[in-house]
């Protein structure tokens, strides 16, 4: 991983345009491609990023970093003052809360949740990033990569993303759709998962454990 700390400006060109004014940033450059640029108050949250498949030409003052749909992200750099690249080594993956988990044994029992017709691949299906939740196919025989969370944030569709555009590339499964699925779903998660064309679907725990609402109804 890269760490670069600069003076900056940042223009980006693609379905929309954004400009961020010259302004002291940290520059994170990681080992699978992406690029992301963060400020001193956003806490976790990047200001602008490109996520991979991309590539990051460096010129004298100037980084540009484009995807394969021709986007392209340009940071115009006044002043260096940190710059320095560090090895973590293999990542052992997350470990999920209960709940989580839970989730995504339900779901995989229940899997017509998520529609009539569809079957189980397998849980945790591999790839060369991490486990997908759950790989099956819709009622058509299509390919569905499932990512489970019990708050769905956007951090979550951007782990979609990148699991989708891996998955894709390999013909004995494309075309792979997306379904983002967890128990609550921000708004702007589902802004940007319908605009990647991921599937939302909301989750009802006690449901998929066969407990009936306790809530006052009509019939």
């Amino acid at each position: 991983m890269r760490l670069v700390i600069a003076r900056c400006q940042v223009d980006y060109a693609g379905r929309l345009t954004a400009h961020l004014p010259m302004a002291n940033r940290l520059l994170l450059v990681k080992a699978d491609g992406s690029l992301s640029v963060h400020s001193d108050d956003r806490a976790y949250k990047p200001l602008n990023w490109m996520t991979p498949p991309c590539w990051l030409t460096e010129e004298p003052g100037v980084w540009t970093v484009q995807n394969k749909a021709g986007e392209k992200l340009v940071i115009t750099l006044a002043e260096v003052m940190h710059d320095s690249a560090h090895e973590l080594g293999l990542e052992p993956g997350l470990v999920k809360d209960g709940v989580e988990a839970h989730l995504q044994e339900l779901l995989a029992e229940h899997i017509t949740t998520l529609g009539d017709g569809y079957t189980l691949v397998r849980r945790e299906f591999p790839t060369a990033i991490g486990p997908v939740d759950i790989m099956c196919r819709d009622a058509g025989g299509a390919s569905v990569a499932v990512e489970i969370k019990r708050r769905g944030e956007i951090d979550g569709v951007e782990q979609l993303t990148r699991y989708l555009e891996l998955l894709n590339r390999d013909p004995l499964l494309a075309p792979v759709q997306g379904v983002f699925a967890a128990q609550l779903i921000k708004p702007q998660a589902r802004v940007l998962a319908e605009d990647r064309g991921i599937r939302c679907v909301t989750l009802d725990y006690n449901a998929l454990r066969g407990i009936e609402s306790d809530e006052f109804r009509l019939f």
